[in-house]
C-alpha cells in the first residue's frame, strides 16, 4: 500500500475509536461533552473522507455521516441554549431546555444512524485495501491534494466577496480546518494561519448561536427577556467576526506558492 493509504487507515481506525467512546458515554451519560464530541469526530471524518469522492464506499460513508448530523443538531443547539440560559442567570428556562439529556443521549448511542456509520467506518479500510489491490486508486496523493487546493480557493473566493454569507463561511472555514488536520502532510496551512482559522470558527459560531436563539425568542415567551441582551451580542459578534474574517483574508492572501 502506499503511504497515503496507510494513512487514511490509521486516520479511520482511530476515527471509528473515537466514535465508539463517544457512544460509550452518551449511553451512560457520562458527561455533558459526550455529544459535542461525537459531532467533533463525525465532522473530522466528512474532512478526510470527502476527498476521496469517486473511490468506493464514499458516498455511502459521507451519507451516514451526514446523517448523524442531521440527528444530533437539534439535541446540541438545545444544550448550548441551556447552558447559555442557566450562565445569564436564566436558571429555570435553561433546566427546562437541558431536562430529558440522559434519554436523548441513549437514544442517539443505539440510533440506527450511529449503528449504520460505525458499521461503515469499521468496513472502511477494507474497501480501501481493495481499491488499492485492484489498482482503482491511481495517484491518490494527487488527488487529494487536488481537491484541497479547491477547497482554499473557494474559501479565499468567498473571503473577497463583499457580499459574503457568513452561513456559508462558517462552513467553508470547517471544512478548511478539519480538512488541514486531517491531511498535515501537505504543509496548507503555517500556525498563524490555523490560529486565525480557529478563531474565526469560533466568532463565526457564537454569531450563529445568537442569531438561532433570537429565532427561538419568537417562538417561546419565556426567552423574551433575552431578546436585547442578545441582539447587542449579536452585533457584537458580527464586529468581531468581521475583523478576523478580513485577517483571515490577509492570511491567504499571502500565503507561499503553492500552498
Amino acid at each position: 500500500m502506499s503511504d497515503m493509504v496507510d494513512h487514511l487507515i490509521a486516520q479511520i481506525i482511530t476515527l471509528h475509536v473515537k466514535l465508539q467512546a463517544c457512544r460509550e458515554r452518551l449511553a451512560v451519560n457520562t458527561d455533558s461533552e459526550a455529544l459535542h464530541d461525537l459531532r467533533t469526530t463525525v465532522r473530522r471524518l466528512r474532512s478526510l473522507v470527502r476527498p476521496l469522492r469517486g473511490l468506493p464506499g464514499v458516498e455511502q460513508l459521507e451519507n451516514a455521516a451526514k446523517a448523524m448530523g442531521t440527528l444530533t443538531t437539534p439535541l446540541r443547539d438545545g444544550e448550548v441554549l441551556g447552558a447559555a440560559l442557566i450562565a445569564q442567570g436564566f436558571e429555570q428556562a435553561g433546566r427546562r431546555r437541558l431536562q430529558g439529556r440522559g434519554p436523548s443521549y441513549a437514544s442517539v448511542a443505539r440510533s440506527p444512524q450511529l449503528t449504520r456509520l460505525l458499521a461503515m467506518v469499521d468496513t472502511f479500510p477494507a474497501f480501501m485495501r481493495s481499491a488499492d489491490r485492484d489498482g482503482l486508486i491511481q495517484a491518490l496523493d494527487k488527488r487529494i491534494e487536488k481537491r484541497l487546493r479547491k477547497q482554499w480557493r473557494k474559501l479565499a473566493e468567498a473571503l473577497q466577496d463583499p457580499d459574503h454569507d457568513r452561513h456559508r463561511l462558517r462552513l467553508l472555514i470547517k471544512r478548511a480546518r478539519y480538512a488541514d488536520e486531517a491531511y498535515p502532510q501537505f504543509g496548507h496551512a503555517s500556525k498563524n494561519l490555523r490560529r486565525t482559522l480557529k478563531r474565526a470558527q469560533g466568532d463565526l459560531g457564537d454569531w450563529h448561536d445568537r442569531l438561532q436563539w433570537l429565532l427561538q425568542a419568537q417562538q417561546h415567551a419565556d426567552l423574551a427577556v433575552c431578546i436585547g441582551r442578545w441582539q447587542h451580542e449579536l452585533e457584537e459578534a458580527e464586529r468581531r467576526s468581521d475583523s478576523t474574517l478580513d485577517a483571515l483574508g490577509d492570511a491567504l492572501a499571502h500565503r507561499k506558492p503553492g500552498q
